[in-house]
């Protein structure tokens, strides 16, 4: 029993030490009024102990640490009061300190909901199928490989692979998708998520810690911690502020003779709200963000990304669905289906979605030989060698380095071709030109509004980075409303581009997280799409969104800007408040008494600010 007694104590001992405070408060002012004179002053002074007894053992803990913050001018300010005779100054002041502190602890609480609720979705068992029997475990104990069986109803306690069956599955707590998603054989599924119908057989790739909730968790409890750039001006701020207010209040009483009025500077004048002012906005917009299915990490990323004024978008896969399919081909010698089968070999052995897109042409149980010689030229296209004969599949650039010009009527059909937004991918062979084929990534239908909500969120200028042809580039970004856009890029070339940028603003750049992660890298804020499941996106994005909609990434600038802007308002409302205070105090128009309540006022209006961003929606 005295166990659960000291437990309870530890868990509720500000709610305790504020409700026992003020009791005391309450008979000391009966006593008070009854004219037991000195009842009243003895229950005064154990008010103020029994309210400052933790207070000063912090104080004296920080100090030893060479800290010296608001609970040590408390202390002194508390001390003096009683010294001088003021009881129900030490008394009162304490009480607001202890009962501001609890009121504090209990709306930051809240502002970790949106961490609890997701840890709160952490399967606690999984159904095993181990020697033809289904064993129920903990899912740490799964190991990859193995097959666990989710019914409908049920937390899906790995991530991995659907190998039998359908289900409908709720992925709102990793990628913030408010529609359950269908999954069958071959899609994978996360921890954490919900089969809402369906009975499924998943072959696990991750269990326990490894598992893309159990990073995300990881990732969100060490974000809320790190400090925003603002966050660590302030504490810098501080360190020298407080030992010159103690300076000041010591000058005070020199010059007046009043020692009140010096506790009182002492006491107002700690930047409490100042402090706290970033933390509770950086801790409120991360959490909202994981809520929402976007990983930012930390608040340094999150007050950068609010500064942003650039945003440069990957074509493929971004703005587009990334689902390259041959839309034409005209062959200029033999047939269209004699190109396709010639560009399937030279391509077969290719990891590019351009290759891909053209194995997929070829008629179902047509067998495509292996190329005897197969060679990559990045960012231009692949040459091949069959039965002896020389296959060259690329863009442009790769005609120039074969010095392969075209006639007028094949430059007339490309370039035609090229400003309906399709790209012309050339089919050589032993030096003529067999073949343009015509492949199209369709636009996404949401592109022009995230385009719009940029424009809307403050942002100054939207730009495209691809590696697409010129034509086929001014057409996607006219069609899109986007301000400005670069072509035929390589790698290095998104790299340079994002450079030039950043001499005009805070540049954000949007990706896959593999392919564009080195201009990622070189933008300020780097912001990875459909990063779920995706070691490389989560772990180097300064900002991951979980899924690939659009629509995350206006809310997470939307976001930015919002929580940059909370930040700046309680700032400025924090030292306003000291300010009025020094003169009140100074001019003595405030008290002791009525500057805490004040001061622990203006601690709470900065928290409940914060606490705003819970609600944002984009």
């Amino acid at each position: 029993m005295a166990f659960n007694l000291k437990k309870f104590y530890r868990k509720n001992s500000k709610l305790i030490i504020t409700v026992a405070s003020g009791i005391l408060l309450i008979l000391a002012f009966i006593a008070g009024e009854l004219k037991y004179t000195d009842v009243s002053n003895a229950l005064w002074i154990l008010a103020a102990i029994v309210g400052g007894y933790e207070i000063a053992k912090s104080a004296i803990t920080q100090l030893r640490y060479k800290v010296l913050g608001i609970q040590a001018l408390v202390t002194i300010a508390a001390i003096g009061a009683i010294l001088i005779g003021e009881y129900w100054e030490a008394a009162v002041v304490v009480f607001l300190f202890t009962f501001g502190g609890y009121l504090e602890a209990l709306t930051i609480d809240r502002t970790r909901n949106a961490l609890r609720a997701i840890m709160s979705l952490t399967p606690v068992t999984a159904s095993v199928r181990r020697d033809g029997d289904i064993v129920v475990v903990p899912p740490e104990e799964v190991k990859p490989g193995e097959v666990v069986v989710i019914k409908p109803g049920e937390k899906i306690p790995v991530d991995g692979r659907v190998i039998k069956g359908e289900a409908q599955v709720n992925q709102a707590s990793i990628t913030g998708e408010s529609v359950p998603v269908g999954k069958s054989p071959g899609d994978h599924v996360f921890s954490g998520t919900v089969n809402e119908v369906g009975l499924i057989d998943v072959e696990t790739e991750r269990s326990g810690e490894d598992t893309t909730l159990a990073r995300i968790i990881a990732l969100v409890e060490e974000a809320q911690e790190q400090r925003a750039p603002t966050q660590q001006l302030i504490e810098r701020f501080a360190k020298y502020y407080t030992p010159a207010i103690i300076v000041l209040s010591i000058i005070v009483f020199l010059w007046t003779r009043d020692p009140l009025v010096s506790l009182t500077l002492l006491v107002i004048s700690c930047p409490g709200a100042l402090v706290i002012s970033t933390p509770i906005a950086v801790v409120s917009g991360i959490g909202n963000a994981a809520g929402h299915g976007v990983l930012i990490k930390g608040g340094a990323h999150l007050e950068k990304a609010g500064r942003m004024s650039i945003v440069a978008l990957d074509k493929t896969g971004t703005l587009t669905k990334g689902e390259l399919e041959v839309v034409n081909v005209k062959a200029f010698l033999g047939t269209p289906e004699e190109a396709i089968f010639k560009a399937a070999i030279a391509e077969k052995m290719s990891e590019h979605h351009l290759g891909r897109a053209i194995l997929k042409k070829v008629p179902a149980g047509v067998a495509i030989p292996d190329p005897s010689d197969f060679k990559v030229l990045p960012g231009k296209g692949v040459i091949a060698t069959d039965g002896g004969r020389k296959l060259v599949v690329g863009n442009r650039r790769l005609l120039a380095d074969n010095q392969f010009s075209l006639s007028p009527e094949e430059e007339a059909y490309v370039r035609a071709e090229e400003e309906k937004g399709s790209t012309a991918i050339f089919l050589i062979e032993d030096s003529r030109l067999i073949a343009v084929i015509s492949l199209a990534d369709m636009v996404r239908e949401e592109a022009k509004e995230l385009v719009a909500g940029l424009k809307k969120a403050g942002i100054k200028k939207v730009v495209m980075l691809t590696g697409d042809n010129e034509r086929t580039a001014k057409a996607i970004a006219t069609r899109l409303g986007i301000d400005e856009y670069r072509a035929e890029l390589l790698p290095e070339n998104k790299v340079e581009a994002i450079k030039e940028l950043k001499k005009e603003g805070v540049v954000a750049m949007v990706g896959d997280g593999i392919n564009d992660a080195p201009a990622m890298a070189a933008a300020d804020i780097g912001i990875a799409m459909g990063a779920a499941g995706t070691d490389v996106a989560i772990e180097t994005a300064d900002i991951a969104l979980m899924s690939d909609s659009l629509d995350r990434i206006a809310y997470s600038v939307g976001l930015s800007r919002k929580t940059l802007g909370v930040i700046m308002q309680n700032t400025a409302f924090s030292v306003l408040v000291v300010l009025l205070l020094v003169f009140g105090v100074l001019l003595k128009t405030v008290v002791l008494a009525s500057g805490m309540f004040i001061h622990e006022a203006s601690i709470f209006i900065v928290i409940l600010n914060g606490m705003r961003l819970l609600r944002y929606k984009g």
